[in-house]
């Protein structure tokens, strides 16, 4: 059928609907944001850019993005309101233009053990599919092959009407690929009993080797009291049954010393209270008994493919869906495309472009079974994006959160292919980046500033890559910055040996890492880098690995309480006072009633989405009205955490509020490039970079003598970048060694040593391919690394 010939082929005058090309915010006010009125052009690629703290995720995220986010959440019904996440409105006087946001962030994925690559994305699912359908000997449906579905199977009667009433049997089955021993974890984990407790003594002797349960406390009371047991009978000659009582009994409600109590099994108390809580937030020596109690081991019976026997046993040409899974993305993407089944060509297409996407994206080199908690920041943002590349819609609004975290400058260039497509495709993208690269393709450029914290949050420039280099603005003076090679490269005092390395994709690596001098192990995305720097580098004493990994706490957890900042100033507040120090904590004693110090009421309002709204009492300060009226050099404790480290820093300086402990903590905060940040910042709005930093600042104070740092200068904007070089070298010059995994050129042409880790990632890495200076690198130009910083210094 021909299609009918249309009138208006030269149509003059555009449509009235196609005059919306520019999305317009006017008086956004959301954090540190100046009542900035802006307008960004629609299906084009906008970059946002300025120091960190300037307001770019406040603009992008929490204001655009969130109220396109409110707007969707508004259009379903009440009743499904109920199961979203509240969204207030944001501070913004108008947003116009706004069309549906996909925010595609750099929060790590889900640490849930059963959460890989493979179900993250698609892929699984239409694994699991292909295998039902051609997989020999046949096994079941879908579900046979999903590591996170069980098998059941059940048996009961059921009433059956056939004139006559009668009860028939019937059973059901379902079948599922759940390994069922590690119960799709693909681990096991298990407890070492000689570290819980000494058999040879009884419990009344301290037999309990287990924190908290020593010494005649409740812990050992509710042992040696329960009557199920002699407690003065050494274990090793308790019966079965006594044995049990002791390790694994069921909770069980009872009365011990006249006290209503639950007893339960040693082992099962133990994973409730201890094992189920992250290492990281324990105390040290609860954490060191964890890790000598409890011993992880791959499953036996799985073999770690977390799949039951009968899902390993089908297979496509001699290979099982645990084999394919195991596979590097690109190797299977090979695999798929020489299956010639047209029975499931559609589907076949479908994986195919789902597979081609992750290699181009640069992530050929994971597998589908790779755990999703495992992928870095970069990594998982990337990730996230293959969803959106088959994506049919258009027309959406896409947010980046520096999409080139974690990549090295050869892999950037695919990443900008990457966002270009989505342009292409009618979409608006939005992309918060520090790095020249990106900002180089951007149709229209956004620059945000001229400070950070109070002093941003102001536009400073809108238009062109050219008119921001013309521009006397902080990103428009650096943009074109070059860090040179240094003259003279410090001497080693002595070295790290790392032998026979085979963690992940390392080939058996050998190599010295120099101590006392600024090393840094450079390579591609996937090269193995943080596999020889985490898995291989002796965990020694002294040794202080800082990395990207979020601080685990609650919103009440701040700057001030990590660090251990506001102990000293809680003290100084209780000393100029004549009161007691936990008045100053909104934790504790000088809370808000009304909220219990955490500065917001939440309402939950049923069916419809809960709201949280500041409190009225303490207008969101969090404090008794009563511990304002206490000051320390004219201030109350709410409005010095108020206070951004820089103020703050003077502020403890000297005169009334001269606090020396505390100062030392701002002036170790302010060296890393924090100094923007206010101390009652909640740690959970932190970026990636931020808490590394922020752990970085903490670590300062040890007495480490090797520091470990992965990507510091993620999030941080080129004119941050000479700060912390000017921090790694002091931390150098004290004494101390720098171990940097980082692709930033600046960092590779600062260091005194390079190691570069490759040729490719995957299996096609694991090897050293250069150790030397980097005019020794620049001069070879051998390696991708060589060529990049070769032409990024000029030479």
């Amino acid at each position: 059928m021909s299609m009918a010939p249309r009138a208006d082929a030269q149509s003059p005058a555009p449509h009235v609907a196609d005059r919306h090309e520019w999305i317009r915010v006017h008086g956004a006010r959301v954090n540190n944001l100046k009542d900035v009125s802006i307008e960004i052009p629609k299906r084009r690629l906008t970059v946002f850019t300025g120091v960190s703290g300037s307001g770019k995720s406040s603009l992008v995220f929490d204001t655009i993005a969130a109220e396109s986010q409110r707007l969707i959440n508004e259009t379903y019904s009440a009743f499904v309101q109920g199961f979203m996440p509240n969204l207030a409105r944001p501070e913004v006087d108008v947003l116009d233009g706004l069309t549906t946001a996909i925010a595609v962030d750099q929060q790590r994925m889900g640490g849930d053990p059963r959460s890989t690559v493979g179900t993250a994305t698609d892929a699984n699912a239409m694994l699991r599919i292909l295998f039902s359908r051609l997989g020999r000997p046949y096994v079941g449906p879908p579900g046979a092959f999903a590591f996170n579905v069980p098998s059941v199977s059940a048996s009961g009667a059921i009433k059956v009407e056939r004139g006559a009433k009668k009860a028939e049997k019937v059973t059901f089955n379902r079948v599922g690929g759940m390994c069922p021993r590690c119960e799709g974890r693909g681990s096991v984990s298990d407890l070492d009993l000689t570290q819980l407790y000494d058999d040879s003594k009884s419990i009344n002797e301290g037999a309990f080797t287990v924190p908290g349960y020593t010494g005649g406390g409740w812990n050992s009371r509710l042992y040696a009291e329960s009557g199920f047991f002699d407690p003065d009978k050494p274990i090793r000659t308790f019966t079965k049954r006594e044995l049990h009582d002791l390790l694994h009994r069921e909770p069980t409600r009872m009365k011990i010393a006249g006290i209503n109590m639950t007893y339960e099994g040693l082992i099962p108390r133990l994973q409730k209270s201890m094992l189920s809580k992250d290492k990281e937030a324990m105390q040290p020596h609860i954490r060191a008994f964890v890790e000598r109690a409890v011993t992880f081991a791959t499953c036996p019976e799985c073999d770690g493919t977390r799949l039951a026997e009968h899902a390993r046993s089908a297979k496509i040409e001699k290979l099982s869906i645990a084999d394919a899974c195991r596979m590097e993305i690109r190797d299977l993407a090979d695999w798929v495309r020489g299956i010639a089944q047209p029975s499931v060509a559609p589907l076949l297409t479908a994986l195919q472009q789902t597979l081609d996407s992750f290699v181009e994206i640069g992530l050929g080199y994971l597998s589908l079974d790779r755990p999703a908690g495992t992928l870095s920041g970069g990594e998982a943002q990337r990730v996230k994006m293959i969803r959106h590349l088959g994506s049919s819609l258009t027309d959406v609004t896409y947010v980046f959160d520096e999409p080139t975290a974690g990549l090295h400058p050869h892999d950037i260039q695919r990443m900008n292919g990457l966002l270009l497509r989505l342009r292409d495709k009618g979409n608006t993208v939005l992309v918060v980046e520090h790095k020249p690269e990106v900002i180089a393709i951007a149709d229209h450029v956004v620059d945000l500033g001229p400070g950070a914290g109070a002093a941003g949050g102001t536009v400073c420039f809108e238009g062109t890559l050219d008119g921001l280099r013309g521009s006397d603005t902080v990103t428009g003076r650096h943009l074109d910055d070059r860090a040179g090679l240094k003259d003279a490269v410090r001497k080693p005092t002595g070295t790290l040996e790392i032998r026979g390395a085979t963690a992940n994709n390392l080939r058996d690596v050998d190599v010295d890492l120099p101590l006392g001098v600024l090393c840094v192990i450079t390579g591609v995305a996937g090269s193995g880098k943080s596999s020889l720097v985490h898995g291989s580098i002796p965990a020694e004493e002294g040794v202080v690995a800082v990395d990207q990994a979020p601080i685990r706490g609650s919103r009440r957890s701040n700057p001030a309480t990590y660090t251990g900042l506001l102990d000293p100033i809680r003290k100084a507040f209780a000393k100029a006072n004549g009161v007691k120090p936990a008045l100053f904590s909104a934790n504790s004693e000088g809370a808000c009633p009304t909220c219990n110090g955490t500065g917001v009421l939440y309402t939950d309002l049923a069916m419809m989405a809960g709201v949280a709204t500041p409190c009225e009492d303490c207008e969101g300060k969090r404090f008794d009205a009563a511990v304002l009226d206490h000051h320390l050099g004219g201030r109350d404790i709410s409005e010095v955490l108020a206070m951004p480290v820089t103020e703050a820093e003077e502020f403890f300086a000297d005169g009334e509020a001269r606090t020396p402990a505390a100062h030392r903590i701002l002036r170790r905060l302010s060296d890393v490039g924090l100094g923007y940040l206010t101390l009652g910042q909640p740690l959970t709005t932190l970026s990636g970079g931020e808490r590394q930093r922020l752990k970085l600042a903490t670590h300062m104070a040890e007495k480490g003598g090797v520091y470990v740092l992965d990507e510091p200068t993620a999030g941080l904007h080129l004119a941050d970048v000479e700060q912390l070089l000017g921090l790694l070298d002091r931390l150098v010059d004290s004494g101390k060694s720098v171990i940097v995994i980082e692709h930033h050129q600046a960092v590779m042409a600062h260091a005194d040593w390079i190691i570069d880790i490759g040729p490719g990632a995957g299996h096609d890495g694991g090897r050293v391919v250069f150790e030397g200076t980097p005019a020794e690198l620049v001069a070879g130009r051998a390696t991708l690394t060589g060529e990049h910083l070769a032409d990024y210094v000029g030479s």
